[in-house]
């Protein structure tokens, strides 16, 4: 019997393959329920260029919640920054196996918004 983590990560990994065959840099999002986290790794996959969580200490002031659409939305524009700042303009969006939709969504817009293309 496959578990919900073991389902999400087997959807995740086809998307993972071919981001890596692109050899393109990823903007890799995972969620919790009480929080979410942002990353932009390179090409290779073992480092990390810019990362971005609700669980910052800075953020953690002005967010009331970590885990709702608000604190994505914050967290779109702060990685989108971020990506911006260490010369990263395009990247490929790894949902990790996440219905593309609510606070990933909500993620992804803000990035958008903020000048990330994808």
């Amino acid at each position: 019997m496959i578990d919900k983590k073991q389902a999400r990560l087997r959807r995740a990994r086809k998307t993972r393959a071919k981001i890596a065959q692109l050899k393109a840099v990823r903007l890799s999002v995972h969620r919790s329920n009480c929080h979410i986290y942002a990353q932009v790794i390179s090409p290779c996959g073992s480092k990390v260029l810019a990362s971005a969580s609700s669980l910052e200490p800075e953020l953690r002031k002005t967010l009331t919640n970590g885990g709702n659409k608000e604190a994505a939305k914050t967290i779109g524009q702060l990685i989108a920054e971020r990506a911006k700042k260490a010369g990263i303009e395009q990247v490929a969006f790894d949902r990790a196996g996440f219905q593309y939709h609510g606070r990933i969504k909500a993620l992804a817009d803000a990035a958008r918004e903020a000048g990330l293309k994808f």
